[in-house]
């Protein structure tokens, strides 16, 4: 039931990561460094993938536009986070909250569904090869990346809607360092039944879908592998696969956790700590994963870093 007569929230106070003030400098530098890291390799990624043209190939396209993803991702939660780990006071104007909510939603659904995408390439390419080519064409690379922003921008809409149309008269402290659904939907005095129901079909739609795309790609995956002959096929087989096993492990790992634990303060202290570590420190894993175990990735960072230095060395042959 929503009040009649109340004063509607204009701001709300996030209860931060921890209450403890002589942590809090040490998080900060800590954190700094992880978002600097962040940046860095998720732009050098970007840029890696777009100047070798060996890197031109389906799985580093999908591959960028992941990285362009957990950029964005990070950036509308770090930099807040990073600055109220030196303020007194952590608040948020509604207004702000609610454009955090909407762009956190946005990059977290699209990063589901460029998982689900990149299962499938990996599908192609290890149960189709002779066919990857013909399959995985550049049109369609675009037109799987096109659909899973598109569905990122449509759930940030959907549950954005929703959130405009709740009230907010009582408390205002988020128990968290950032603006959540499942907080602002505690908060609010409106009757939120149906807004759990709308909220529960998106879920479904966004997180069900690619992760079924998901679990079927690597089923068929796993079954090719198995019937490999040789212990070597079988080793590259999977070391194909490794990378984005890795990262999807991590990414649904971490939301499982946190939305299969009952409501308690206990859980809520964990949740604090899962849900720093799948928005802040997964967007600087991803492309630390990928460049590690991807021999493609280190040979084309090689050659790029060889052909921007050539010019030096050329010039100071010449001189000499």
């Amino acid at each position: 039931m929503t009040w009649a007569n109340c004063t509607e929230a204009t701001e709300f106070i996030f209860s931060g990561f921890t209450d403890r003030p002589e942590f809090q400098i040490t998080l900060f530098v800590v954190f700094l460094v992880i978002y600097a890291v962040t940046l860095m390799g998720n732009l050098g990624m970007i840029m890696l993938t777009m100047l070798d043209s060996q890197l031109h190939i389906p799985m580093y396209v999908f591959l960028r536009n992941l990285a362009f993803v957990d950029f964005c991702y990070s950036t509308f939660i770090t930099p807040k986070f990073l600055a109220d780990l030196l303020a007194e006071r952590k608040a948020i104007s509604y207004a702000a909250c609610v454009s955090q909510y909407y762009f956190v939603s946005v990059f977290g659904i699209t990063e589901s569904f460029l998982l689900a995408v990149m299962a499938y390439d990996r599908y192609v390419a290890i149960c189709n090869p002779l066919l990857y080519t013909a399959v995985m064409s550049p049109r369609l690379c675009v037109q799987l990346a096109a659909v899973s922003f598109l569905a990122g921008f449509v759930n940030g809409i959907v549950q954005t809607v929703t959130t405009l149309k709740l009230s907010f008269c009582g408390p205002n402290v988020i128990d968290l360092f950032f603006c959540d659904i499942s907080s602002l939907l505690w908060l609010s005095c409106s009757d939120t039944t149906i807004y759990h129901m709308i909220l529960l079909a998106v879920a479904c739609f966004t997180g069900v879908f690619p992760s079924l795309i998901i679990l079927i790609s690597y089923f068929f995956i796993l079954s090719t592998i198995l019937k490999i002959p040789s212990t070597e096929g079988k080793r590259k087989g999977f070391n194909t696969c490794t990378s984005h096993v890795t990262v999807v492990t991590i990414f649904y790992g971490t939301g499982l956790f946190i939305y299969m634990q009952p409501n308690t303060k206990h859980s809520r202290a964990q949740d604090k700590v899962i849900s720093l570590f799948y928005t802040v420190v997964t967007p600087m894993l991803n492309p630390l994963i990928y460049s590690l175990r991807n021999k493609e990735v280190k040979n084309a960072l090689k050659r790029v870093t060889e052909m921007s230095s050539f010019p030096y060395r050329g010039k100071f042959m010449n001189k000499w």
